[in-house]
């Protein structure tokens, strides 16, 4: 699990990143004004896993073996994570998929919603209809 904070030119950002089983999931949280360090210790303590539970999809990623590094090595490696800006290419492409599948569930929701309300309406009128001709 992995969270990177980064400024995006107007709120700071917490992008969550979760390797589980060889998927990728990712969240977004949006912070506003650059948070404090008891900020982001509430955030990782309470909030982030209710947002990757919320998370239904994830990107196919290649697992590398998990082998040991030379200490120099290895801090070259967080300097050059440190430097670079904003999330993984992965990680964007799990965002991009995870909102194409909640646009989806969210028109098949509205568009049921529409048909229920077109329905009722629809038994509304006939209802009247009925009414009306009763009392000839």
């Amino acid at each position: 699990m992995k969270l990177t904070l980064y400024f995006d030119g107007q709120f700071w950002v917490g992008i969550v990143e979760d390797n589980q089983d060889g998927f990728l999931r990712v969240c977004k949280h949006i912070f506003g004004k650059e948070p404090k360090d008891e900020e982001v210790l509430y955030f990782v303590n309470h909030i982030m896993m209710r947002l990757l539970e919320r998370v239904t999809t994830g990107v196919k990623v290649n697992q590398k073996k998990e082998q040991h590094l030379n200490p120099k090595r290895l801090a070259r490696a967080v300097g050059k994570e440190m430097k670079q800006k904003g999330a993984s290419t992965k990680a964007q492409e799990a965002l991009k998929f995870e909102l194409e599948n909640r646009k989806v569930k969210r028109k098949v929701l509205s568009r049921e919603q529409i048909e229920e309300e077109k329905e009722k309406k629809r038994q509304l009128k006939v209802e009247k209809r009925k009414k009306k001709h009763r009392g000839r």
